[in-house]
């Protein structure tokens, strides 16, 4: 799975001009779930989500996770994340999981956000979305559990 993170004051999905889902303080999150990414995976993004360290505490450090200030998610699909684009000029998408997978794990990553406490809103998988978000920082991390780092 890949995550981008963007840490925002606010932020909103629309379709077809309509807002379907708006947070304000908080993060955005772009997740791609690739062919071979499994619960393990999404549980370790989950919780590394959860609990990163990116809000500013009384003294202006970046000491404070998402639900320790009681932040908002707004999760948003994007398997364009997972592009290949080695080759020629028209990027590739075979990582990239079937919506047969990917769906499933969307919606496990938001009910294991929703776990910790956080408010989590959700875009519309595969539709055409229209995102706007007013980056805090800005303060944007991209994520790939396929990075084995110590868990």
């Amino acid at each position: 799975m890949i995550a981008v993170i963007q840490r925002v004051s606010l932020a909103s999905v629309a379709i077809d001009g309509d807002v379907i889902s708006s947070i304000n303080k908080g993060l955005l999150i772009l997740l791609g779930v690739a062919i071979d990414d499994t619960d393990d995976d999404l549980l370790w993004l989950a919780k590394k989500v959860a609990e990163l360290r990116i809000f500013e505490d009384d003294e202006g450090k970046m000491n404070l996770s998402l639900m320790e200030i009681d932040g908002e998610a707004l999760v948003v699909s994007q398997f364009t994340l997972l592009a290949d684009y080695k080759k020629g000029r028209r990027p590739g998408f075979s990582k990239a999981a079937t919506p047969e997978k990917a769906i499933p794990m969307y919606e496990k990553f938001m009910e294991e956000l929703a776990k910790t406490g956080i408010a989590v809103k959700r875009g519309k998988f595969g539709a055409d979305m229209k995102v706007s978000l007013l980056n805090d920082g800005p303060v944007t991390i991209v994520m790939d559990s396929s990075v084995k780092f110590p868990r």
